[in-house]
């Protein structure tokens, strides 16, 4: 087994020699792009849907009920004959097309070898999930990967109004446009600004499809027994599906634009929940992240994790997408411990984990928190990309000094043994300056970086920082495992394992 982060700086992937071969599974040499007028336009939903109200909630109803009318399954369950010991890969935040994509590819392949299926957990496709942009972005990465493919929408796949993400996986025809939902006070203004669906090229989507196009890979969803009209069986039955294997019971949810469910969705979820079998929740917003508890709201009253907390119910994780690393809170429950987990390194560019405050939230003491990137990885590759953007040598701290501001500033055991190494005013300049150390102001690393400035730096250089789950039942016991995707040649070859759990069935 490779070193990981938390035994070397190599394991890390800082002495990167080579480069993985992932360079040669891309289409074309484009990093994806925030900056571009283009883009933000078309990304313009999740601020309308903040300023002027979120609907898709009714538009989720409309999908649904359009599924129920073409006989999906009334209570969206998907049967998976899995065995009695099975295992399977959980991905998140996907999408970007650009090398911190197909830097996963390699390692989650090989790790992947056996899996029954894989899902993808929040952000199938950046920026808007069009249908159009699935080619790249899903088909082509995954090609190789022999089993099917589950998803739960993330907020980007909803500012297509779900539409790319209900015909790729529940084969569904575009919903008939109309007016939802305006508020009283602002007639019309959302409807005027709202970006529509995109119109797509099913010719385009067709071709795409015999990337993926193996039995094995197509799923074993059946829509009471009619194929797909490409002669296929749909993958799932809607936004949200629950997976049957016989011994666990996966649940995905789909929480929209703005992290709620709606009424009906949160009844199916009680209903699901109350089955004997045990539970793991997937959902496009992560319940714990950043040392914050974010329940995620159901209409008409309760949450999402009052159902997770209820031990009739007998969840065991929770694992969410939405921001971009890997987090692991185990939040004791009366006499239960249940795994909350954030997993969005599937691709997307890396959110900083250095600006993460000391870990008190839920009961869970610093020591008990698992993060990657390690914080003082996270602090070190941010003082990278601004040391060499605004030409100031200064403000880099190396990976071994990153560790030790950020065990010095958390106060925790350091995750990877360092020398006796003295922290001068320089290094804790830099600390302050990147929101490492706590200072009034300082240079922007968390979602206005990387919306506004990320591609001002080069993201295409490793370490990467990704990641992906493995998990797996064998005997009574669910096992969850993170693996790191670095870029690098090395670490491809033989995934460095970041962090990993055993949970009693």
């Amino acid at each position: 087994m490779e070193d990981s982060s938390r035994v070397s700086e190599r394991g890390a992937g800082w002495a990167c020699q080579k480069i993985g071969t992932f360079e040669k599974l891309r289409p074309n040499q484009s990093t994806f792009t925030w900056l571009r007028p283009t883009t933000l336009w078309r990304s313009r939903n999740e601020i309308l849907a903040r300023w002027l109200g979120d609907p898709s909630p009714q538009v989720r109803r409309r999908w649904v009920a359009a599924q129920r009318e073409r006989g999906a399954d009334p209570g969206f369950r998907v049967p998976v004959a899995a065995g009695e010991e099975f295992s399977f890969l959980v991905l998140g935040d996907t999408g970007e097309g650009d090398a911190s994509q197909y830097a996963v590819v390699p390692g989650m392949l090989k790790i992947g070898q056996g899996t029954s299926f894989a899902i993808i957990a929040s952000d199938v496709i950046y920026p808007t999930g069009s249908g159009n942009e699935y080619c790249d972005k899903f088909f082509r990465p995954y090609k190789d990967y022999p089993a099917p493919i589950y998803a739960v929408p993330g907020n980007h796949d909803w500012y297509d109004g779900l539409g790319g993400f209900m015909r790729v996986f529940c084969d569904a025809p575009p919903l008939a446009l109309q007016r939802q939902g305006f508020r009283p006070s602002l007639p019309g203004l959302r409807g005027l600004l709202w970006k529509k669906p995109d119109p797509i090229d099913e010719t385009a989507l067709a071709k795409a499809r015999e990337l993926r196009g193996l039995p094995a890979q197509r799923g074993q969803y059946e829509r009471r027994g009619r194929r797909d009209r490409d002669g296929r069986w749909a993958v799932q039955p809607g936004p949200y599906w629950v997976l049957d294997t016989g011994r666990l019971l996966i649940v995905g949810i789909d929480t929209g634009i703005d992290g709620t469910l709606d009424r009906e969705q949160g009844e199916w979820l009680r209903r699901v929940s109350s089955e004997p079998l045990p539970k793991i929740l997937i959902t496009g917003k992560p319940i714990y992240v950043n040392n914050a508890h974010h329940p995620c709201p159901i209409e008409g009253g309760g949450t999402v994790d009052d159902v997770v907390r209820d031990p009739a119910n007998r969840y065991v994780a929770v694992i969410g997408g939405d921001v971009h690393n890997y987090q692991r809170y185990p939040i004791r429950v009366d006499d239960r411990t249940i795994q909350y987990v954030v997993s969005g390194g599937g691709g997307a560019f890396t959110h900083a984990t250095h600006t993460i405050p000391r870990v008190d939230v839920g009961g869970v003491e610093e020591d008990e928190f698992r993060c990657y990137p390690l914080r003082g990885d996270s602090l070190s590759f941010y003082s990278l990309l601004y040391s060499r953007r605004l030409h100031l040598r200064g403000l880099y701290v190396t990976p071994e000094e990153g560790v030790a501001l950020m065990s010095r500033q958390i106060g925790n055991v350091p995750p990877r043994p360092a020398s006796n190494l003295r922290l001068t005013a320089r290094m804790r300049w830099a600390a302050r300056m990147l929101g490492g150390w706590p200072m009034p102001f300082h240079l922007p690393v968390g979602r206005f970086f990387h919306r506004w400035i990320s591609e001002l730096s080069d993201w295409d250089t490793p370490p990467f920082f990704k990641n992906f789950l493995h998990l797996s039942v064998v005997g009574d016991s669910l096992r969850i495992r993170c693996y790191a995707a670095t870029g690098c040649l090395l670490q491809e070859i033989d995934p460095p394992l970041e962090d990993e759990v055993e949970i009693p069935l």
